[in-house]
């Protein structure tokens, strides 16, 4: 009986050394790829792209399982950074034209504190309690507009972010339609 727990000990042993450096010997850190497009999102995890996160949305363009604009957040700066850094030409933002940045706002006289809008945000930029007003963190609030529909009574509102040098980005060349004009005529005096 003792020579066959030693054996089997043995065994074990041998074993786990031979995993152990397997492990180290073969160990994939993850995809390169897949890391810089997640550095590119915009980290909203809001899910309007159709998946649960940024990190799983960028593991899924790297594969080439996804399109590249679909990040309604990050809009067409991040669609172009993608297709710039995947050899892809650039293609219109799922979801139409780029609403302006926003964040949410409650208002203090319709909340209900019925804390839906803490479980929905994906950032944790509400703070509040159950039966107590709740307050959107400005700095954190992505505008990923999750908030708004669990709300049962919509106190929750979207509040555009103004421009200012902050919040002003440098809009990308040959983005907008240039009209056409019919050429002006001089009067003369």
């Amino acid at each position: 009986m003792l020579i066959a727990i030693t054996a089997m000990a043995l065994l074990a042993g041998a074993f786990g050394l031979l995993l152990g450096y397997a492990s180290v010997r073969f160990h994939v850190e993850g995809d390169p790829i897949a890391d810089q497009i997640d550095a590119l999102l915009p980290q909203t995890q809001c899910g309007q792209c159709g998946y649960p996160g940024c990190r799983p949305y960028a593991e899924a363009v790297a594969k080439g399982e996804a399109e590249i604009n679909l990040c309604v957040p990050g809009g067409e700066t991040v669609m172009v950074s993608l297709a710039d850094l995947l050899g892809r030409d650039p293609v219109p933002v799922e979801g139409g034209e780029a609403k302006p940045k926003a964040v949410a706002w409650i208002d203090p006289q319709e909340c209900i504190g019925c804390t839906l809008c803490l479980q929905a945000c994906p950032v944790d930029a509400i703070l509040g309690a159950a039966k107590q007003l709740h307050v959107v963190l400005r700095e954190e609030c992505t505008g990923c507009e999750l908030c708004l529909p669990p709300c049962p009574v919509d106190c929750i509102h979207m509040h555009p972010i103004a421009t200012d040098l902050k919040t002003w980005k440098w809009p990308y060349p040959g983005t907008r339609p240039v009209a056409a004009s019919a050429p002006t005529q001089v009067a003369a005096n």
